[in-house]
């Protein structure tokens, strides 16, 4: 089917009290157990590619967007297209060209003021062409390249009187929100703040997001989802089971050397946390 806006996916999840999963690519298999694990659960996804995710293909995003699009457009789900952090400006502007319907610009590194201006200049540019921003405050952390980070650690979580600031201040379409997940866990024993979900959901006005849900359990994230987090963006727990199935098929076959044999059971190893995850999001 054609691509879906993730802007209306997200309003039509929040309208609804449900969650929207978000799950990242990285190779073609990724894009097709995404699209498979939607199809299976019978609900809206969003196919993300980020900044790193570019590097790893040469820094030039057109052939992994024009992959993820191809898989998209062919399933029978309402799937969009979204470009993960981003900080570079000219990647951000390549996304309108590709075909993404919105990105997440990332300025979470610079000082607050830089972060708003650099932000909402993002958010200028972004509406013009249709497309919906996403950014980040507080510290989620985790990220390669990035120091360890205690989620819990004084001053890394998202301040309620801050974000109201900083969306009036930016004009962003949804605010990543630091609740006590980390990027990259692979261990799902992330505890969240759900008082400060509630608070941050009362105080503003546009959907929360949630990143580094891999690391987050099953219960927390329905728990988050109906306090009222919408956007819920799910990465290395593809990775965790696509690796995992290759290596137990070769272990299981060292002599292996046609990469569809592993890629399979990597495929399908993935598409079912897909549909895991999917099941979360309260429909």
């Amino acid at each position: 089917m054609p691509l879906v806006s993730t802007g209306e996916l997200v309003t039509a999840a929040r309208e609804s009290g449900h969650g929207l999963a978000a799950f990242n690519v990285i190779t073609l298999e990724h894009a097709e157990a995404i699209a498979a694990g939607a199809e299976r659960a019978g609900t809206p996804a969003v196919l993300q590619i980020s900044e790193n995710a570019v590097k790893f293909h040469g820094g030039d995003l057109t052939a992994v967007a024009a992959a993820a699009t191809a898989v998209a457009r062919a399933s029978t789900a309402p799937l969009s297209l979204h470009l993960d952090h981003v900080e570079s400006v000219e990647l951000l502007r390549a996304a309108h060209p590709a075909g993404f319907s919105s990105a997440m610009f990332d300025a979470s590194k610079l000082t607050y003021g830089d972060n708003v201006k650099a932000t909402a200049e993002a958010v200028r540019w972004g509406h013009e062409r249709g497309i919906w921003i996403e950014a980040e405050l507080g510290k989620v952390g985790g990220k390669e390249g990035e120091a360890p980070l205690d989620a819990h650690a004084p001053g890394v979580r998202t301040d309620p009187g801050e974000a109201v600031n900083y969306v009036a201040d930016t004009g962003v379409d949804a605010l990543a929100v630091a609740v006590g997940s980390s990027h990259a866990m692979t261990d799902r024993t992330a505890a969240l703040d759900h008082g400060l979900i509630a608070a941050l959901r009362d105080a503003v006005p546009v959907p929360l997001v949630l990143h580094g849900s891999s690391g987050v359990p099953d219960g927390e994230i329905r728990r988050a989802v109906a306090a009222g987090m919408v956007k819920i963006n799910v990465g290395t727990a593809l990775n965790t089971a696509f690796t995992g199935a290759v290596r137990e098929y070769l272990a299981a076959n060292p002599a292996t050397v046609d990469p569809r044999k592993y890629l399979v059971p990597a495929r399908e190893a993935m598409t079912g946390t897909v549909a895991h995850f999917l099941g979360l999001m309260g429909h």
